[in-house]
């Protein structure tokens, strides 16, 4: 059984009745009978949210008898175990909040698999001028596509995004592909304007998107490899230089993985991260905290830890959408073309009506025809060699 929270409003105020010495109420006139009124349509039943009908609530969903999560500044959270999808604990799980740089890790999920990391860029003068956080990208062919997303994942660098995007043919197909890949996760929340995570009107995401995509994106080794590096050393002009991971937890937390965290003055503070312990993965994201956040993420990442595998779940982390399987009609490889048989050169033969087989002629003509042939041939040889002499 779960624990729910729900507020109710007060029920319309019913008519008093008139008050003693007041004069004795009319009797209501008695209305003729009248046909049935027809019976309204059923209305379409509301879509269930994603991950299960609890996580359509905007308090704290927790299962009955098991205390809350640790308090915390953010306006929305969720706490899952990677390993089976479940949802353990959740406030607001799915509101709609700008994500900041956490999108980011929507844009490298996307693109891993898209670009060859070994691939050189070089980043137009748009990316290298993009506003806020950046590696200090310059505008030459320095950067492999590998070291771009260890800038965009470590510093996030917006400039490094934006050269990603131009990497994988442009920022209005990056976008495209975002959403897309979205869409496959089922996370609907999502909708990606810019690949860096710059406010822009219309984007969006929630805790139990960022949740999604911080699963999908561990299951793949290079983004698991890249949101794990602490420092790194990247290229420059004369050199190289040194950058670190702005998650602070990977110095602090025992286990911690990492994934991303943003912050902008629109979005405020953002994060989604997992840690492992004994051989176990939880994950928490959050969004809208207003304030220092990376104690209240310790305190739910120890609730999880201490509460998986013993509480009922009040969700689920629903899996990415299958792949269509191929038609075999269309991938199918095209038939052989057939040679055509040698044909062997055939006597003529007469045929059941008595014709020259492939001739149309009846016999008797044919062999006619064929005569004078051999006649008139034999009076130009005789001619011939009397001019001769």
């Amino acid at each position: 059984m779960l624990l729910t929270v729900t507020l109710f409003l007060g029920a319309p105020a019913q008519a008093l009745p008139a008050t003693a010495g007041g004069p004795a109420p009319a009797p209501a006139p008695t209305a003729a009978p009248t046909a049935p009124a027809p019976v309204p349509t059923q209305a379409a039943p509301a879509r269930e949210p994603v991950g299960g009908p609890l996580l359509g609530g905007r308090g704290i969903i927790v299962p009955a008898g098991v205390k809350a999560p640790p308090r915390t500044a953010a306006k929305s959270y969720v706490i899952a175990d990677a390993d089976t999808g479940e949802v353990l604990a959740a406030k607001n799980p799915h509101g709609r909040y700008l994500p900041a740089s956490t999108l980011k890790a929507l844009t490298a999920l996307t693109l891993i698999p898209k670009l060859d990391k070994t691939k050189k860029v070089r980043p137009s003068r748009n990316a290298v001028n993009v506003e806020g956080s950046a590696v200090g990208l310059v505008t030459k062919p320095l950067y492999t596509v590998e070291d771009l997303f260890k800038a965009l994942l470590l510093v996030s660098g917006n400039d490094a995004a934006l050269a990603l995007a131009e990497a994988n043919g442009g920022l209005e197909k990056t976008l495209a592909d975002m959403n897309a890949e979205a869409r496959r996760l089922q996370a609907f929340d999502t909708v990606a304007k810019t690949p860096n995570g710059l406010d822009k009107p219309g984007q969006s995401s929630s805790a139990y998107d960022l949740a999604l995509i911080a699963r999908a994106g561990l299951a793949d080794p290079d983004f698991r490899r890249y949101v794990s590096l602490k420092t790194d050393k990247f290229p420059a002009p004369k050199g190289y230089y040194e950058i670190g991971n702005h998650n602070k937890l990977l110095w602090r937390y025992k286990g911690m993985i990492g994934v991303k965290n943003g912050w902008t003055s629109k979005a405020l503070a953002s994060f989604v991260g997992a840690a492992k312990r004994n051989g176990h993965t939880v994950i928490v994201a959050i969004m809208r905290h207003d304030g220092y956040m990376w104690e209240d993420i310790a305190d739910l990442l120890d609730w999880g830890f201490a509460a998986r595998g013993k509480v009922a779940p009040v969700g689920h982390l629903v899996d990415p959408v299958p792949e269509p399987a191929p038609d075999p009609a269309v991938h199918a490889a095209p038939p052989a073309p057939r040679e055509p048989a040698a044909r062997e050169p055939q006597a003529v033969r007469p045929a059941a009506d008595g014709s020259a087989a492939g001739s149309g002629l009846p016999l008797p003509y044919a062999l006619a025809a064929a005569g004078v042939v051999l006649l008139g041939a034999a009076a130009w040889l005789l001619y011939g060699r009397r001019r001769s002499r």
